[in-house]
C-alpha cells in the first residue's frame, strides 16, 4: 500500500487548529482512496511531519499549497531529508489541472444563486503575493488566464495582499463583483486581511470561502493521488 502525506504550511503561532483541519481533510481523502494510506502534516506543528513519515518506506508528498515554490521545492524536501527519508513529490494543489473546471462551476453557481448574470459579473481572485517569490502571484495570474475563456464572465482580475495590485484597489473597481480567495487553508489573510480590505473599499458583492474549503476538494485530491 502506498502512503501519501498531505502537507501544508500551517500556523506557527497556533499550530494545532490547522493541523486538525488538515487531519480532517486527510480523513475525507482516505475514504475515497481505500487502497492508499493517507496522512497529514503541517510544517508548523511540532513533530507532525516526523510522525507522518514514521514506518513509511516510499512516502509520496501531496503539497496542499497554491503554487510550486520555495516550500514545495526546497523546504519540504530539506525537512524530509533531515528526518532520514526520501520522498516522491506530487504537484501542488493550486496547479491541479482539474481545479479550473471546479472553480468555474463553483463561481457560476454562486452567481446564479445570487440572481446575477455571469456575463455582466466580475470575478476577483485574491492571493497572497510576495515581493520575493514571484511564483506566489504567478499561480493566481495563470489561473485567471485559464478561467477567462471558461467562465464567460465580464472580467477576471487578481488582487494581492503583499504587493500591487492590492486587494482593496481591485475591489474599488468592481464593487459588486464576486471574490474567491485563492488559498488552500483558511488563515488570518482570509479571516482578517481580505474582509478588512473589502470593507475599506466599500465592496458590496460576494465573498466566497477559500477554494481549499470547497466540498469537492477531497475528491479532486483523491483523483490526483489515484492517477499518480
Amino acid at each position: 500500500m502506498k502512503t501519501v502525506i498531505i502537507t501544508a504550511h500551517g500556523a506557527p503561532s497556533d499550530p494545532a487548529p490547522k493541523q486538525a483541519v488538515l487531519d480532517a481533510l486527510a480523513a475525507q481523502v482516505q475514504a475515497l482512496c481505500p487502497d492508499t494510506d493517507i496522512r497529514a502534516a503541517t510544517l508548523a506543528a511540532p513533530g507532525a511531519l516526523a510522525d507522518a513519515l514514521a514506518d513509511v518506506v516510499d512516502p509520496i508528498i501531496y503539497p496542499f499549497f497554491m503554487a510550486e515554490g520555495w516550500f514545495t521545492k526546497r523546504e519540504i524536501p530539506r525537512r524530509i531529508a533531515e528526518l532520514g527519508y526520501q520522498a516522491r513529490h506530487m504537484d501542488p494543489f493550486g496547479v491541479d489541472p482539474a481545479l479550473p473546471a471546479l472553480i468555474t462551476t463553483h463561481v457560476l453557481a454562486e452567481l446564479r444563486a445570487a440572481g446575477q448574470d455571469p456575463q455582466a459579473s466580475d470575478l476577483m481572485l485574491f492571493a497572497h503575493g510576495s515581493k520575493i517569490a514571484r511564483r506566489s502571484k504567478n499561480s493566481a495570474y495563470d489561473m485567471a488566464q485559464t478561467l477567462r475563456p471558461m467562465c464567460g464572465l465580464r472580467t477576471i482580475n487578481v488582487g494581492l495582499i503583499e504587493e500591487p495590485p492590492f486587494i482593496g484597489d481591485i475591489a474599488k473597481e468592481h464593487l459588486t463583483g464576486i471574490c474567491l480567495p485563492f488559498f488552500a487553508l483558511r488563515a488570518s489573510h482570509v479571516d482578517e486581511d481580505i474582509p478588512e480590505a473589502l470593507q475599506n473599499a466599500g465592496f458590496e458583492g460576494i465573498l466566497l470561502p477559500p477554494i481549499g474549503e470547497h466540498p469537492e476538494i477531497p475528491r479532486l485530491i483523491a483523483n490526483s493521488i489515484n492517477l499518480f
